[in-house]
C-alpha cells in the first residue's frame, strides 16, 4: 500500500475521523453510521438525520468501542465495526446460526475511502478489529462475509467483506449461512482465541 498504516479503537477523541469515514456529506442527512445492525429495525428506523451521528458520538465514549478506524500515514482511511454479537440484530437472526455457547463478537461492516481501496487496508480493518476484541476478553471473533469466488461485489453490499479477505485475516470458514449479500451467500469466518 505505502504508507505506515495503523489501526485503533474508535474512541471520543477519534469521533471526527468517525464522521469522516461513517458520516454524510450532508449533517443533517440520514445515512447507515453502521447502526443498521446494532440497533433494532424500530430504533433504527426512528432515529434520523444528525441524531445517528450523535448516538455514535456517544457510543465512542464508552467504555467498548463500537469499532475501529484504520490510519495510513495518520489519514483516516477507514473503519470496521466489531463487538459482542449478543449486543447486535445477529443475536437474534434466524439466517446465521450460532455456532455454540460462546459469547463472540463479530465484525459486520468494513468500510475503506475511496482513494485507500485496492491495497489490503481491509485486511489490516478486519486484523484490527479482531486483536481489539481480543484485548477486551472475546474468546473468539466472526465475520459473516460473501463467498463470492472472486467475483466482483456490488458496491453497496461489499461492506460485509469477502471470505478471501477473513482468510487473509486468519480467520477461517466455520459454517454456510442462509443469509445473502449482494448475490453470493454469506459464510460464517472465524477466529478462535487460545486461553492464556
Amino acid at each position: 500500500m505505502g504508507g505506515v498504516v495503523s489501526v485503533v479503537p474508535a474512541t471520543a477523541d477519534r469521533f471526527d475521523d468517525v464522521s469522516l469515514v461513517l458520516g454524510p456529506k450532508r449533517p443533517d442527512a440520514t445515512v447507515c453510521w453502521c447502526l443498521s445492525h446494532r440497533l433494532s429495525a424500530k430504533d433504527n428506523r426512528a432515529l434520523v438525520g444528525q441524531a445517528r451521528g450523535q448516538y455514535v458520538r456517544q457510543l465512542c465514549g464508552g467504555s467498548i468501542s463500537p469499532g475501529v478506524l484504520a490510519y495510513v500515514d495518520g489519514q483516516a482511511a477507514g473503519w470496521a465495526a466489531v463487538g459482542p454479537r449478543s449486543q447486535t440484530t445477529f443475536a437474534r437472526s434466524p439466517k446465521i446460526p450460532h455456532l455454540d455457547d460462546l459469547d463472540v463478537w463479530a465484525i459486520w461492516c468494513v468500510s475503506v475511502l475511496a482513494r485507500f481501496r485496492h491495497h489490503g487496508l481491509a485486511v489490516e480493518l478486519i486484523r484490527g478489529a479482531a486483536s481489539y476484541a481480543r484485548s477486551q476478553g472475546a474468546p473468539a471473533v466472526e465475520g459473516y462475509p460473501t463467498d463470492n469466488a472472486g467475483e466482483r461485489v456490488n458496491t453497496v453490499m461489499s461492506y460485509v467483506g469477502t471470505k478471501t479477505m477473513f482468510e487473509q485475516a486468519g480467520f477461517h470458514q466455520a459454517a454456510q449461512t442462509d443469509s445473502v449479500a449482494g448475490g453470493f451467500p454469506r459464510v460464517i469466518m472465524r477466529l478462535g482465541f487460545a486461553a492464556v
